[in-house]
């Protein structure tokens, strides 16, 4: 069976966006739900205080979004929720009064869709909360309760929040504030395809599911993508899976997952020993043991093996998410040693360039490329800070990458070909048809020369002039010779 994946995502850059922590509106009046005690904006960010974002707020700075060379955002969950974060769902058609109503959402849907981005939201379909509104009518009601079999109760009263008694019906990973959907109930499964539906019919332009692996009903995520599709062919479907996800990515279910599998390796061989394990042993991406060239190599052909062309081609690459802590944390830039924020950027630098020019949607989370620290949950879910502590240097890095993504066809849809794996460093090139782009990435301390066959780099046009980066590029003959500095990356097409 072929594939087919959006043609859009192929050639899109994702910016993620948490939305209380990105901006507040200056420019609309705020409802009077948005007018209420908020937690001080420059403040360290709490596990349960809100400064206030709004979606307004994320409005008015497309602009800066689009200088960048964002075309698509990804916003985690906007719905109605007694949370920062919002994956404790009240209302599944209500966007949260702070960050501005369904008014706000459609303002920004407009203005995206006006500067041609799109806006992907995040469904989380597998738990609800205590608030959501069909769990609180069993709270108040009990076994009288209409809703029963929307959730799995097992046992009278429902111990909700005493902490000091089980919880007596299916949490999400045990949490009582996440009570699991009955996927089973066909209720529940046509409310969650409505849904998804509704949104789509308003102009959203994708999905990011929320752990679907723990959606245990078979053929629910491919009615799911039918349903979806049948009002928006082009609608994104993107899910949450941090392990091989080949039992999703068949062609009848996603068009891609959140690659960690890429995000994992790539820190794993930039930064290397580098990695502070502090803040990394927690979630399951796995940037350690330190990899060299071959190593990574090796990884990177894994990969790419693991699914069909059409799906790596929509795959969503990062390198940091709310779910771990930032690159440049991650990299030890904010350790007390040394130039330790220094050798943290250039990490950063070499991983933001593997993934400019790795097959898939690379994904900036918002933030990254201003040099925003964070550790693990909350402290990588900071505000976006003022222009004034920006990092301009990490700035026009990304800027240049993502201009240079932009105007080479190979880097988004040319195949993927490892050249060269010795020591620390990684040489491969993206053809398509007559361009050939080399990329070389040297992850070690020293400087390193690599000579390719013309047979290496394969038949087209010789790449031949400096696109990007510290070295040189010199043919002789047949034979390219390649001068990467140390701790330095390069790209000739």
């Amino acid at each position: 069976m072929a594939i087919y994946t959006p043609d859009w995502v192929k050639h899109a850059v994702f910016y993620q966006i948490f939305p209380d922590r990105f901006a507040q509106t200056t420019q609309h009046p705020k409802t009077v739900a948005m007018q209420v005690p908020l937690e001080p904006w420059d403040a360290p960010p709490t596990l349960q205080g809100y400064k206030g974002g709004d979606l307004w707020g994320i409005a008015e700075n497309l602009d800066y979004l689009k200088d960048l060379g964002i075309t698509a955002i990804y916003l985690t969950p906007i719905f109605q929720s007694a949370s920062n974060h919002r994956y404790h769902t009240h209302d599944y058609y209500l966007v949260d009064p702070l960050l501005g109503g369904n008014a706000a959402l459609m303002d920004l849907l407009d203005a995206a869709h006006q500067r041609d981005m799109k806006v992907v939201l995040d469904g989380v379909f597998n738990h609800a909360s205590r608030g959501f509104f069909y769990f609180n009518d069993i709270l108040e009601n009990g076994p009288h309760s209409p809703w029963l079999d929307w959730f799995n109760i097992e046992g009278w009263p429902v111990s909700a929040y005493d902490g000091s008694l089980p919880a007596n019906y299916e949490g999400w990973v045990g949490n009582r504030a996440l009570p699991k959907f009955n996927h089973h109930n066909p209720q529940v499964r046509e409310y969650i395809m409505q849904v998804g539906e509704y949104w789509v019919r308003q102009g959203i332009d994708g999905w990011r599911l929320d752990v679907p692996s723990e959606v245990k009903v078979d053929d629910f995520w491919v009615e799911f993508r039918d349903r979806i599709k049948a009002i928006n062919p082009e609608a994104y479907i993107v899910g949450e899976i941090w392990e091989n996800a080949r039992p999703w990515l068949d062609g009848t279910q996603f068009d891609g997952v959140m690659n960690y599998l890429f995000t994992g390796p790539t820190l794993a061989f930039t930064a290397g020993d580098r990695v502070v394990m502090r803040h990394v042993e927690l979630p399951p991406y796995y940037p350690y043991p330190a990899l060299d060239a071959a190593g990574y190599a090796t990884q990177m052909k894994d990969l790419l093996a693991l699914y069909d062309w059409q799906i790596q081609l929509t795959q969503l690459n990062f390198l940091s998410t709310h779910d771990v802590a930032r690159v440049l944390t991650v990299a030890g830039g904010e350790e007390d040693r040394p130039n330790a924020m220094k050798e943290a950027k250039v990490s950063t630098y070499l991983g933001v360039l593997l993934m400019m020019t790795f097959p898939g949607a690379p994904c900036i989370y918002y933030g990254d490329e201003v040099g925003l620290p964070g550790a693990f949950d909350p402290d990588n879910r900071r505000v976006f800070p003022a222009e004034s502590e920006w990092n301009t240097d990490v700035l026009s890095y990304h800027k240049q990458l993502i201009a240079l993504r932009e105007s080479r066809a190979s880097l988004r849809l040319g195949d993927y070909r490892v050249l060269y794996a010795e020591g620390m460093t990684y040489v491969f090139a993206r053809s398509l048809e007559n361009e050939v782009i080399v990329v070389a990435v040297n992850a070690g301390d020293t400087d390193d020369t690599v000579a390719l066959s013309l047979d290496q780099v394969g038949t087209g046009q010789r790449p031949d002039q400096m696109l990007f980066g510290d070295g040189s590029a010199e043919w002789q003959g047949d034979r390219l010779d390649l001068k990467v500095k140390g701790r330095s990356g390069l790209m000739i097409g």
